[in-house]
């Protein structure tokens, strides 16, 4: 894959015109197109550098060649540029990616925030039991990052874990980290309950839904909506209360039903849940686009096909396994406890392979 000067020249020319309108604009007047045009400047000022990089690498390697060709050049400056030749030869290959990098096409979802939504699945106990250790496994990873965890929803199991919790995750690249969480999770394990140790099967699905701002326009109209009113309630009279402070969303047009009842206010109940419907509105339009463009995918790593079946957790093997891109690790435990970074890293790579195939073949 041969890397030419003059298209990133052009598509550099943009960042003198970027640069002119950012320092005309206000950012308290305009502040949706002075974040756009801020993110643009971003990108196209690490192209500039990663572009400067590469290119310079090349001639360094040209003029070290060259050193080798003259039968002039003393023995002593030979060497040093033999040895140049040797180091210049491998930094080129990988300054090379990240310009490939740089040049992809930006995906606006992946510097959002995140709502996640995690169910139990088939598995009765076991799967809510798993759909915790889940929400445990997300929220330690996150907190290792330094992001931020709020819980929207949750509809706690009888016996532990959940039938259903959804939370916020907040953080630079969050959607571009976990976006490839989405699909079935199985868990292969003996449950504390089973008195003949036999391995019991469960599973939970997980949603990885880019949360909507107002740059996507995402309007939910008040005839739209139908809006119910109840006690919230949970296991054992837990959370109960004597008013009506739960939430229960409707929107009409698409039929998507958003309830919450984890605030004791029914007016941050009826936000929280406003902001889980947007969110799924949002991810409607998404999967309507990727439906398309996956006729031309042979590979749907970062699609977030729910129905999919994506990852195997087996304790007594102390295994876990992703389908999608045949990776097996032996350190399920040390996985379980938040080190999601040996998980995402290949993903993220192959799903980056891929899209560097797509956009610069021949």
């Amino acid at each position: 894959m041969q890397v030419e000067r003059q298209p990133i020249e052009r598509m550099l020319a943009r960042l003198g015109v970027v640069e002119a309108e950012l320092a005309a604009l206000s950012p308290g007047a305009q502040p949706t197109r002075y974040q756009q045009l801020a993110q643009e400047h971003a990108r196209l000022r690490d192209l500039d550098r990663k572009a400067q990089d590469f290119f310079r690498l090349q001639q360094e390697l040209a003029d070290n060649r060259a050193l080798l060709t003259e039968t002039a050049t003393e023995p002593e400056l030979r060497d040093m540029a033999q040895a140049e030749v040797t180091r210049l030869e491998a930094a080129i290959p990988r300054a090379e990616q990240a310009l490939l990098l740089a040049l992809l096409p930006p995906n606006p979802d992946d510097s959002r925030n995140t709502i996640i939504e995690i169910r139990a699945g088939t598995g009765g106990d076991e799967a809510g039991l798993f759909a915790g250790d889940l929400f445990r496994m997300y929220s330690r990873y996150a907190e290792a990052r330094g992001w931020k965890i709020g819980v929207l929803d949750a509809n706690p199991s009888e016996k532990g874990g959940y039938k259903e919790i959804i939370f916020s995750v907040e953080g630079r690249d969050v959607y571009r980290t976990l976006k490839y969480e989405s699909g079935g999770h199985r868990v292969q394990r003996v449950p504390v309950t089973e008195a003949q140790g036999r391995i019991h099967t469960s599973a939970a699905t997980v949603a990885v839904l880019p949360e909507a701002s107002e740059v996507d326009e995402i309007e939910v109209k008040p005839e739209d909506l139908r809006i119910d009113l109840y006690r919230a309630s949970g296991p054992g009279g837990q959370k109960v209360n004597k008013t009506e402070s739960a939430v229960r969303l409707t929107h009409l047009p698409t039929g998507l039903v958003v309830a919450c009842q984890d605030e004791r206010s029914q007016q941050r109940n009826r936000e929280k849940a406003m902001r889980v419907l947007k969110a799924r509105l949002l991810d409607q339009v998404r999967t309507a686009e990727q439906a398309k463009y996956a006729k031309e995918r042979k590979t749907q790593i970062g699609s977030g096909d729910r129905s999919e079946r994506i990852r195997t957790y087996n304790f007594p093997q102390n295994r876990l396994t992703d389908h999608r891109i045949g990776l097996t690790l032996y350190s399920l435990d040390r996985i379980i406890e938040g080190d999601l970074e040996p998980v995402l890293e290949p993903l993220q790579a192959r799903d980056t392979a891929e899209k560097l195939r797509e956009q610069f073949q021949t």
